[in-house]
C-alpha cells in the first residue's frame, strides 16, 4: 500500500518538477504560462482544481449524511458553473493580455484600463485571506486519509501534501501547476471508478444496493427534511441556491486563471467540453460512492463521515489499490492546493506589493513562505473539510462574481462602485452564515445578489467609469 502510494506521489512530482524545462524565467510565464496551454490541459487542470479533496472526502461525507438530497448540489453547482462559462470564460481570457495583467485580481481591476490601485489591492487582500483558508482544508483533507489508511499522526499528510506543492510550484510555476493537475485527474476519475463497481458488486449489485439504502429512514427522500420552507417550495429553493455554488466558480482566481492561460480564446470551447465531460462523470460517481458507503459503513456514529470513503477503501481492497484510492485523494488535494498557493502568491507579488515584482527568485520565495502559512493554518484548524471549503468558495464568490459578470455584459462600474459591490457581497455571504441561515439557502446565493443589486444601482446613479483607454 505504501509503495503504491509513494509511487504515484513520485510520478506527479516529477511531471511538475519536468516542466520547469519550459520555464521561460519571467512573470507572465510563471503565472499565465506565457499564454501557451492547449484547451485539454486547460480543461483537465481546470476541473482537478476544481473538484479538490473536498469531493473525496467533503462531499462524500456529506452524501453519507444526506442521502439522494445530496444530488441536488451535483446538479446546481454543474448547471450553474456551465451557465457561468457560456459568456464568461472567453471574454476574460480575451481581456488578460489587454490589461497586461497576470492575476485574476488584476484583470478585474484594470478591465477598462487606468491605473486602479486601490481595487486591486483590496481584491487582492480578500483573494489571499481566503485562498489561504482554501488551501489549508486542502491540506486537512490528505491528512485525514492518511491518518486512517496508516495510522499515521494527524499532521503527517498535511505537512507531505505541502512538501510535495512546495517543490514542483517552487521549480515551475502555474505550468508545474496545470501538468501535474492533467495526470492528477486522470488518477481522480480511476480511483473513483473502481470504488464504484467495487462497492456496488459488495452489496450485491445495483438492485442490492438500492435495498440496502431504502432501509436507511429518509435517505432515499429527495430535498432534505430540515429545510426552512416545507414541501416542493423549500426543495426548489434548496436546488436553486446550489446553481449560485456552481456560478460561484467564475468568482475562484485559482480556477479561472486555468482559462486565461489558454493558448488561444478561439479553443475556449474545446477547453470547456474537457472539462464538463470530466466533471460531470467524476461527480456523479462521487455522489454514489457517499451514498454506498452510507450502507456498506452503516454504523454511522462510530467515525467521522468524511473518513467514510478511505474507511471503505480499507476495506474492499486490497494493499495496493488501497495505495491507489489515496493517491487519488493526494492528487485532489494537491491540484486544488498549488493552484491556491500560486493564487496567493500572485496576490501578494502582483496585486499587493507597491511595485510589482518582476524576478521569479522572489516570486518562488513568496510561493515557499505561502505554502508554509497555509500548513500552519492546517494544523490548527478544527473545522470540517466542508465547511471551510463552502466558507471559501462562498466568499470569494460573493465579492468577485457580481463584478466580473457586469464587467463581461459590458458594464463600466466605476473603482469605488465595485469596492462597494465587493464588499457589500462579502459582508452578506459572511453574516447569512453567521446567522446560520446556509443550512437552508447557500450563502454565496445572498452574497452575489446583494453585489449584483449594489452594482445595478449604482449603475442606474451613474457611477461609471469616465473614461475607456484603448490597446
Amino acid at each position: 500500500m505504501i509503495v503504491s502510494f509513494i509511487g504515484f506521489l513520485l510520478m506527479f512530482t516529477l511531471i511538475g518538477l519536468l516542466s520547469a524545462r519550459k520555464s521561460r524565467g519571467t512573470k507572465q510565464d510563471y503565472y499565465l504560462a506565457s499564454n501557451s496551454v492547449q484547451p485539454w490541459l486547460v480543461g483537465l487542470s481546470a476541473v482537478a482544481t476544481n473538484n479538490s479533496g473536498y469531493m473525496f472526502i467533503g462531499v462524500i461525507g456529506y452524501t453519507y449524511t444526506a442521502g439522494l438530497s445530496s444530488v441536488w448540489l451535483m446538479l446546481g453547482w454543474i448547471a450553474g458553473d456551465l451557465l457561468a462559462s457560456q459568456f464568461v470564460h472567453q471574454r476574460l481570457r480575451e481581456q488578460a493580455p489587454k490589461t497586461a495583467e497576470v492575476s485574476y485580481a488584476g484583470v478585474l481591476s484594470n478591465w477598462y484600463g487606468g491605473n486602479h490601485n486601490g481595487l486591486q489591492r483590496s481584491m487582492g487582500i480578500i483573494s489571499l485571506v481566503f485562498l489561504l483558508a482554501y488551501a489549508s482544508a486542502q491540506l486537512v483533507a490528505g491528512s485525514k486519509a492518511l491518518q486512517v489508511l496508516f495510522q499515521w499522526p494527524a499532521w503527517a499528510g498535511a505537512v507531505l501534501s505541502a512538501s510535495l506543492v512546495t517543490l514542483y510550484c517552487f521549480a515551475g510555476g502555474i505550468r508545474a501547476s496545470i501538468w501535474t493537475d492533467a495526470a492528477q485527474s486522470m488518477v481522480m476519475l480511476f480511483a473513483m471508478g473502481l470504488l464504484l463497481i467495487s462497492a456496488t458488486s459488495a452489496l450485491g449489485g445495483s438492485a442490492g444496493a438500492y435495498e440496502a439504502m431504502s432501509s436507511v429512514q429518509g435517505f432515499l427522500n429527495w430535498f432534505p427534511s430540515d429545510l426552512a420552507l416545507p414541501g416542493l417550495a423549500g426543495g426548489l429553493l434548496f436546488a436553486a441556491s446550489w446553481m449560485f455554488a456552481g456560478l460561484s466558480v467564475i468568482g475562484q482566481p485559482h480556477i479561472m486563471i486555468r482559462f486565461m492561460s489558454l493558448k488561444d480564446s478561439t479553443q475556449m470551447n474545446q477547453a470547456r467540453c474537457w472539462y464538463y465531460l470530466w466533471y460531470l462523470l467524476f461527480y456523479a460517481m462521487a455522489t454514489a460512492v457517499g451514498m454506498l458507503s452510507r450502507v456498506y459503513l452503516s454504523d454511522s456514529g462510530s467515525f467521522d463521515a468524511e473518513l467514510a470513503l478511505p474507511t471503505m477503501a480499507q476495506a474492499l481492497f486490497p494493499p495496493v489499490l488501497v495505495g491507489l484510492v489515496l493517491a487519488g485523494i493526494f492528487a485532489a488535494t494537491m491540484s486544488t492546493a498549488d493552484s491556491l498557493v500560486l493564487g496567493c502568491s500572485a496576490a501578494i507579488t502582483h496585486d499587493l506589493l507597491p511595485h510589482r515584482i518582476e524576478h521569479t527568485g522572489f516570486m518562488k520565495i513568496v510561493t515557499v513562505l505561502v505554502t508554509l502559512v497555509a500548513l500552519l493554518w492546517a494544523l490548527g484548524n478544527s473545522q470540517s473539510v466542508f465547511s471551510l471549503v463552502v466558507l471559501a468558495w462562498s466568499g470569494l464568490a460573493s465579492a468577485f462574481a457580481p463584478l466580473l459578470l457586469a464587467l463581461c455584459i459590458g458594464a463600466k462600474p466605476s473603482p469605488r462602485l465595485s469596492l462597494a459591490a465587493i464588499t457589500a457581497g462579502l459582508a452578506s455571504a459572511l453574516l447569512w452564515r453567521q446567522l446560520g441561515w446556509h443550512h437552508a439557502v447557500y450563502e454565496g446565493m445572498a452574497g452575489i445578489l446583494a453585489g449584483l443589486l449594489i452594482l445595478t444601482a449604482g449603475l442606474q446613479l451613474g457611477f461609471r467609469q469616465r473614461r475607456q483607454e484603448s490597446y
